[in-house]
């Protein structure tokens, strides 16, 4: 194998995914500010938030769920419920 050619930052980060709580460790250079435990081996890692992965992705797993996360529905329901009053 050729020597240095990876990045120096390339590391060991874990991933998780923020719909299903799951955890993953991959080898990336992305660039973090935040360290999680990983839950298999309880040590320390970079880690990066995902909104959606394998695990939580419908084409995936095979079922049909809405992910909102930001709260657009309730908000958009609030605006209707209030211009019904008027």
């Amino acid at each position: 194998m050729k020597k240095d050619i990876h990045p120096s930052e390339y590391r060991t980060v874990l991933f998780e995914d923020m719909a299903s709580g799951e955890q993953f460790l991959i080898g990336s250079t992305i660039r973090t500010t935040e360290t999680g435990v990983f839950k298999a081996d309880k040590k320390e890692y970079p880690k990066y938030v995902v909104e959606i992965s394998s695990k939580s992705h419908p084409f995936y797993t095979g079922e049909d769920r809405t992910l909102d996360k930001t709260g657009r529905v309730e908000r958009f329901k609030q605006r209707a419920a209030a211009a019904k009053k008027k």
